[in-house]
């Protein structure tokens, strides 16, 4: 895996870190693969039961595409021919949202810095965002003339609303740490110099809760979002009775009747 992409496994927790803090952590080919594979491989890791996304620096947590490396990438495309420039959606970007948003285990973003384009994207991927009070989100797209990826024209419309995500994708502009609280893109706003050691605690305390009910949790909103009530209410039954015969809910029910703290085992 390269090394502007970071990976660790510890107690749980698999912490992908973007690391390349003098770039702005922009996306180059070398780094939107190593995030794929990062993030892929945290997914499928049974022994993963939380996953930690941040990154290098202070001042971006990821402002999209390398657009250096892109304007070579589109000369080379108009001497050629191939068009093979905007594949990287398919080949890079889909299956990293895929992998974030799909994980059946709970996934923190702790955004420390700017996030724009796919970097905003990413954040939006994770069913937790812990945000410095310094950093900021816009979408950036309609700035170099595109259109939306990183399944931000499926996230962004959930949290915020069709309408504003529509104004705030015509329209880009720097959201605030706090705005972005106030539109739900933010759980949560901290301190800059307290955000890491505020993520690393809540994913640990994720990493060490009932893994299976938190995915199925994931897998239940998901659901519900475009089905039916009848439908979901089945799709409910479905989950709770996996949930039910889970070894994490026996020891919950246990502990909750001596009083104890329960020790999850993630199965």
């Amino acid at each position: 895996m390269a090394d502007t992409v970071l990976y660790e496994v510890s107690d749980g927790l698999a912490t992908i870190t973007l690391n390349r803090p003098e770039a702005m952590n922009a996306l180059n080919i070398a780094t939107k693969a190593a995030l794929r594979d990062a993030a892929e491989a945290a997914a499928a890791d049974g022994a993963v039961r939380a996953i930690l996304l941040t990154a290098a620096g202070d001042r971006a947590f990821c402002v999209g595409q390398d657009l250096k490396e892109h304007i070579g990438l589109l000369h080379g495309d108009r001497q050629s021919g191939s068009g093979q420039t905007m594949s990287t959606v398919k080949e890079h970007y889909n299956p990293i949202v895929r992998a974030l948003a799909g994980a059946p285990k709970p996934v923190v973003a702790a955004v420390n810095g700017v996030a724009a384009g796919a970097g905003f994207g990413f954040a939006l991927a994770a069913d937790h965002r812990i945000v410095a009070d310094t950093a900021s989100f816009t979408t950036s797209f309609a700035g170099v003339a595109l259109t939306a990826d990183s399944g931000v024209s499926w996230t962004l419309p959930r949290v915020v609303g069709p309408s504003r995500a529509t104004d705030l994708l015509l329209f880009p502009r720097s959201i605030t740490a706090q705005e972005a609280y106030e539109l739900g893109i933010a759980n949560r706003v901290v301190p800059a110099a307290e955000l890491r050691a505020e993520a690393e605690r809540t994913a640990r305390a994720l990493a060490q809760g009932p893994t299976l009910a938190y995915a199925a949790l994931k897998e239940s909103v998901a659901y519900g979002l475009t089905h039916s009530l009848t439908e979901t209410l089945e799709k409910e039954d479905e989950l709770q009775t996996r949930a039910g015969q889970s070894e994490d809910h026996a020891i919950a029910v246990q502990a909750f009747v001596n009083k104890e703290k329960p020790t999850y085992l993630g199965r």
